[in-house]
């Protein structure tokens, strides 16, 4: 299946045409069918000559119905344009052309109806000129009667050709099925339509709701009035929702494949239309099938921010247009360049946003985004609509290559510099280099460290960093001066202080392999363990503390924490009776 709306001014026979073409009804309200004029979109599909299937919808031509119009055109890919041979090109004929070129419709077929009223030669001419000057660029031209069926078999073939034409749909797409109707039946709950252009949707599908998220689940669902279990774009499709109320969903609403659309209420946008500085503060965006007031703050010659009254799920090179209800004018043509765009707070910002703007075309861009943003999760990528293809760097964090670059000799200088300011602590924070580098996430603070950095214990420090502040390393080398020659002796803890050795000092000392500690202020000198190990293994085996005691020539303060850490390291086995052997000698 295909699906093609119509577009034209009003009584130029559009929904004629598709009754003629499909034997279907497409005027859905008793009062349009009473007044002769389509009010709302209407829906329609046949079969085609290939076999193929063509689903209409059908669009109102009233200037008043306008949005409703925009609704029904936004998310179809092609248009039939229809122009009547006795009236001619319109101005509604010139609104809707005007829209479908801001959209970037580039697929489509030219009708001039009531060719059996007048020559159908000067209306195909003056169509034919206005449209290729469009989006549409040259398309085939059919005269029809649909009164008299002429041209109707050669329009069937045109419209193959057409579809033929059409780009192969995306299956493995997500899916962003814009509501255009939204009602419920009995028994069945709500029901809401609209047009799949990609992806794929199943019976039991879980999916969330584009205005707040919520998830919904597909009961069932239909597509030109069948009931089907799978239906996959491009086509028209009813989707009935389970425990969902009617007055949850209305037009302008989509339904969205979890995870996958970034919501957002500021976009930065470039325009094809009037000039950005003429633009009045406020328009209706019209995407989808929504129409959203939103305020204009242009930036560059053809660049605006737009502040929308309410969040939609847009990517970035979705197409949408900019109307002037109170003129019945289309503004422009638009092209989403950022879904997340920064905040504009500083002076100078809004011109410099405009020049990184003017560099962007709307195509997605994994290189280009990362370049600007620097760092950014993967997934919030994906939800803009830019594919990703690369390694992240922690988590699911990407980086721009160069900036990673930079951070990772920026962390060295910060451990270096936290070093000099506190040289007594072991280590630069990680939180604290979180902050310095302005980094999102501490996972990435631990990702940049490269030796000679090292983690342990939530900080990072340099492997190479055991040098100590001055004054420590003097204390320590009046300890080895003085406890030299009795190294399983330990100074007291009033004369530790008296050397300027505090709890800091000591731990500093420790960590950086000048002293060995056994307990609170009993230390000795780093080799003190392995010595010790030597001394006890010429005792006879097993051999008590106080034989320990004595060979260490040690007070009784030293030598239980000291034979303590030789059991844990596997030195010494202590023995049910509290005696102890040596189990291996110490290198």
């Amino acid at each position: 299946m295909w699906v093609v709306a119509t577009a034209g001014h009003v009584d130029h026979g559009k929904s004629t045409l598709v009754r003629a073409l499909t034997g279907m009804e497409p005027d859905r309200w008793a009062e349009e069918r009473r007044r002769g004029m389509t009010i709302d979109l209407g829906f329609a599909w046949t079969s085609l000559p290939s076999g193929g299937t063509v689903a209409f919808v059908d669009v109102p031509g009233h200037e008043r119905f306008v949005p409703n119009m925009l609704a029904g055109v936004g998310p179809v890919p092609a248009a039939l344009v229809v122009v009547a041979a006795d009236e001619g090109w319109m101005p509604q004929s010139a609104e809707h052309l005007a829209a479908l070129d801001a959209l970037g419709v580039s697929y489509g077929l030219l009708a001039v109806t009531r060719a059996d009223l007048a020559d159908p030669g000067p209306a195909t001419a003056r169509a034919g000129k206005e449209i290729s000057a469009t989006s549409l660029g040259a398309v085939e031209a059919v005269a029809v009667s649909a009164v008299t069926g002429a041209g109707l078999p050669e329009l069937r073939a045109a419209l193959d050709r057409l579809a033929a034409r059409q780009p192969a749909p995306a299956p493995a797409a997500p899916v962003r099925l814009w509501v255009d109707r939204s009602f419920t039946i009995r028994g069945s709950g709500t029901v809401v339509t609209g047009t799949l252009g990609a992806g794929r949707l199943r019976v039991g599908d879980e999916l969330e709701l584009a205005g707040t998220g919520e998830p919904v689940r597909v009961r069932g669902l239909q597509s030109l009035g069948v009931a089907r279990s799978e239906v996959t774009a491009v086509a028209r499709v009813a989707v009935n929702l389970r425990g969902t109320a009617r007055d949850r969903l209305t037009r302008g609403d989509a339904l969205l494949s979890p995870d996958r659309f970034h919501r957002t209420d500021v976009v930065d946008v470039r325009v094809a239309g009037d000039p950005a500085a003429d633009l009045p503060a406020t328009l209706t965006l019209h995407v989808g099938s929504a129409a959203v007031p939103a305020r204009v703050r242009p930036l560059g010659p053809d660049t605006v921010r737009l502040r929308l009254a309410r969040a939609l799920p847009l990517l970035v090179g979705d197409r949408a247009l900019l109307r002037d209800p109170g003129r019945h004018h289309v503004a422009g043509g638009v092209t989403v360049l950022d879904v997340a765009p920064p905040p504009l707070a500083r002076r100078g910002a809004a011109a410099a946003r405009a020049t990184v703007l003017a560099g962007l075309d709307g195509r997605p861009d994994l290189a280009g985004e990362l370049r600007r943003r620097r760092l950014a999760r993967a997934v919030e990528l994906t939800r803009m609509g830019v594919p990703v293809d690369a390694r992240p760097v922690a988590g699911d964090w990407l980086a721009d290559p160069e900036h990673w670059r930079q951070l990772a000799a920026r962390l060295v200088d910060e451990v270096a510099r936290h070093a000099r300011e506190h040289p007594l602590e072991p280590g630069a924070p990680v939180e604290t280099l979180r902050q310095r580098l302005a980094l999102p996430d501490r996972a990435l603070v631990e990702a940049l460290v490269r030796p000679p950095l090292r983690v342990h214990g939530g900080r990072v420090t340099a492997t190479s960093g055991d040098a100590l502040p001055a004054p420590v390393a003097r204390a320590v080398q009046r300890i080895r001066d003085e406890y030299g020659d009795r190294p399983f002796r330990a100074p007291e803890a009033d004369h530790l202080a008296d050397l300027g050795l505090g709890p800091r000092e000591i731990g500093a000392a420790v960590r950086a392999g000048a002293l060995l500690r056994l307990a609170e202020n009993v230390v000795l000198l780093p080799d003190a363990a392995n010595d010790a190990v030597r001394v006890l293994a010429g005792l006879p085996q097993p051999f008590t503390l106080s034989a320990a005691r004595q060979a260490l020539d040690t007070t009784r303060r030293v030598a239980v924490p000291l034979l303590e850490l030789l059991d844990r390291r596997g030195l010494t086995r202590r023995l049910p009776d509290d005696a102890r052997v040596v189990v291996t000698a110490a290198r």
